[in-house]
């Protein structure tokens, strides 16, 4: 009777800590909406990108995310190599820390939108990490953070990486005072139990503070990065938006999945995602964010 009654205890523990790190159904929720046909693939410069964008900022003041003095909005203009002139706009708060230093957590929430008449949903690129910087706000509001936490939702990185491109070209704080970027984009299919981290090749420093985290159906592997190993489009380095931050000389890690079928296909659906999966590579996710902010000086 006691050793039933202290499994109980033990179980309700367990639940009761994982509910804290964030809200897991609220996670699935914000990925299929992200992911509905409705929203049409989320284009940069479509309405239904807007739809997107505006779910965004109405969650990060749900969450309270405190907004910069200008704002959520961080509205940029770029030109296309056909000479199209496309409005895209980035979405972007913070945590207030301990330190006059940034931690800047980003996904993209654009995907490719509609093309030859099917709709490109992008789940897993890259609703699942944009529902993924939810989680980041829930658990760095619950547990305050060493340093300051930047939060944002890039824009129009399926177009060449121009989000990230304008955010360092005009960021809402010195560039200086940001110590690392940690990206994510594609961070739901981890079909065969791995999330990579790639960026550790250029940043050494930063591998010892991720080694060792892992969940109960998810590891984090390390790769490529090296250019040496990887070559082509296996090369990862400038792949996503941490690639403007790496040229700007501020390190990075990237998270993200290895490419599967429906990558960058009509078929990147949400009954696709394993939710456990999921919910493993986003508490992963912050397991790293957590021991990269408490370790980095």
């Amino acid at each position: 009777m006691k050793k039933s009654l202290l499994m109980v205890l033990v179980v309700l523990m367990v639940t009761t800590s994982q509910a804290q790190l964030f809200n897991e159904e609220a996670l699935i929720a914000n990925l299929k909406f992200l992911s509905a046909d409705s929203l049409k693939g989320r284009q940069t410069g479509t309405p239904e990108n807007a739809t997107a964008r505006s779910f965004v900022i109405e969650k990060f003041k749900q969450l309270k995310l405190t907004p910069f003095e200008s704002g959520y909005e961080f509205p940029f203009e770029f030109e296309t190599r056909a000479g199209e002139k496309i409005k895209g706009t980035n979405v972007a708060g913070w945590i207030k820390g301990k330190r006059d230093s940034y931690i800047v957590i980003s996904a993209h929430y654009d995907h490719v939108g509609v093309r030859n008449a099917k709709i490109y949903n992008g789940a897993d690129d890259n609703a699942s990490g944009t529902s993924a910087l939810f989680a980041m706000i829930e658990y760095f509001t619950k547990h305050k953070p060493q340093h300051n936490i930047i939060i944002v939702a890039f824009d129009a990185e399926e177009m060449g990486l121009r989000g990230a491109s304008a955010f360092i070209a005009a960021p809402p704080i010195p560039l200086e005072k940001i110590v690392v970027n940690l990206n994510m984009d594609m961070v739901a299919r981890a079909d065969k139990g791995e999330l990579v981290a790639c960026g550790t090749f250029y940043y050494p420093h930063l591998k010892p503070m991720l080694e060792g985290v892992t969940s109960r159906r998810v590891k984090l592997v390390f790769g490529h990065d090296d250019p040496e190993k990887y070559k082509g489009q296996e090369n990862w380095t400038f792949s996503s938006d941490h690639g403007p931050f790496h040229r700007a000389k501020i390190p990075f890690i990237y998270f993200g999945v290895e490419d599967h079928k429906d990558y960058h296909q009509p078929t990147d659906d949400f009954e696709l995602v394993d939710p456990e999966i999921y919910k493993d590579c986003v508490g992963l996710i912050i397991e790293a964010a957590a021991k990269i902010d408490s370790k980095l000086k």
